[in-house]
């Protein structure tokens, strides 16, 4: 089937198309036009915008489900809110954890993987176990260690080599042999929850990684005599930045330094969501933790640090615009195109292309998402 989308300006990579239509031929993007046949089947979203499908690099949980509970039916239910939200792709988001939990996570990734009839799982987001106590957030300390090629080799393989991001603390003993191997493999490397100094996370980026967990957040802060790992994230132009835009976990101001230094293409709006996202005020469990989740903020109940969020990406995406430090076409690329690049999937999802897959948002001219569309069929 053949249909035109009729709008006010459509999202690509390079540019913004203003007008005209948008070919959707069987569940994939076709070409912009000025005009269509007469008899052609036309979707008509005059007054409103057309984005790429969000994709969301580091979620942990939604609607009281979390991908530590290990189970395919929780990650297909996921999906499936998910996509009414907008997010279109995702990486499921592991926590700190011990090996044999952290092994049915992977499991229960493999069972899954091609069956989703909501947002499409690209893959699997290690956040740990390779962190520093001293930046531990909600990661829980006892499963703490050092890289372990032959411990992350088994968990791959748990999950058919569907390991796409694994986040560590650069300063933990044989981290720049583990981050090369894996930038060998072609599996994305993050650093955070760290207590780094500028050299040792320099030291990290030259050996591979390339992303900064949740910046400002669970990293050693910037000084003008050690910079620590906000300095060597404001300073690197070759790394991205993901960006938690709730409010909350970052100032806009910081949000805004960030975003000057590293520019859209650079930096990747993320959630960092716990199972609260999409639930009511109260408590909730992430790993082995209480949360309270209280006016949209959520804290572990012992300690108050922050324990994720329960931010939607959507509301990410409009945030910042609403901030003033992004405009609609930067904010649009935080969202899709630049997460996807920072993990390698541009090539299946992120950007309005001919060839691609139609996963697309409807936005009206408020950045407030309307209509969500998976392989050019409307779900939500």
């Amino acid at each position: 089937m053949t249909y035109y989308i009729k709008a006010d300006k459509f999202f690509y990579p390079s540019q913004t198309k203003m007008g005209g239509f948008l070919e959707v031929n069987e569940g994939k993007f076709g070409r912009h036009l000025e005009a269509v046949p007469e008899a052609a089947s036309v979707e008509d979203l005059t007054g409103y915008w057309i984005a790429p499908g969000l994709v969301d690099t580091h979620v942990h949980g939604f609607e009281n489900r979390d991908v530590m509970d290990a189970s395919p039916k929780v990650l297909e239910t996921m999906s499936q809110g998910l996509l009414k939200q907008g997010v279109t792709s995702w990486l499921p988001t592991a926590l700190t954890a011990d090996h044999a939990l952290l092994s049915r996570v992977c499991e229960s990734i493999q069972q899954v993987m091609g069956n989703q009839s909501g947002a499409k799982i690209r893959g699997l987001f290690f956040e740990g176990p390779y962190f520093t106590a001293t930046h531990k957030g909600a990661q829980n300390p006892a499963y703490m260690t050092d890289p372990d090629l032959e411990e992350f080799r088994r968990w791959n393989e748990a999950c058919q080599g569907m390991i796409r991001k694994i986040a560590l603390a650069p300063e933990r003993p044989g981290a720049e042999a583990f981050i090369r191997a894996l930038n060998e493999q072609g599996i994305a490397v993050a650093i955070g929850h760290s207590d780094a100094s500028l050299k040792q996370a320099l030291d990290a980026i030259d050996a591979g990684a390339s992303i900064f967990v949740h910046g400002f957040n669970g990293m050693s802060a910037f000084g003008h005599r050690e910079p620590g790992m906000v300095g060597a994230m404001l300073s690197t132009a070759n790394t991205y930045a993901e960006l938690i835009c709730d409010g909350h976990h970052v100032h806009p101001r910081a949000a805004k330094i960030l975003l000057q230094a590293k520019g859209a293409e650079r930096t990747i709006l993320i959630t960092d969501a716990m199972r609260a996202a999409g639930m009511p005020d109260g408590d909730y469990l992430l790993g082995e933790f209480t949360v309270g989740v209280k006016a949209g903020v959520a804290r572990l109940k012992e300690g108050g640090s922050l324990a994720g969020s329960i931010l939607l990406l959507k509301d990410a995406l409009k945030n910042i615009v609403d901030w003033g430090i992004a405009t609609a076409e930067e904010a649009v690329m935080m969202a899709t195109l630049t997460p996807a690049k920072s993990v390698g999937i541009e090539d299946c999802c992120g950007q309005i292309k001919e060839g691609h897959r139609a996963d697309f948002i409807v936005l009206d001219k408020e950045m407030n998402l309307q209509e969500v569309y998976l392989e050019g069929e409307k779900v939500g």
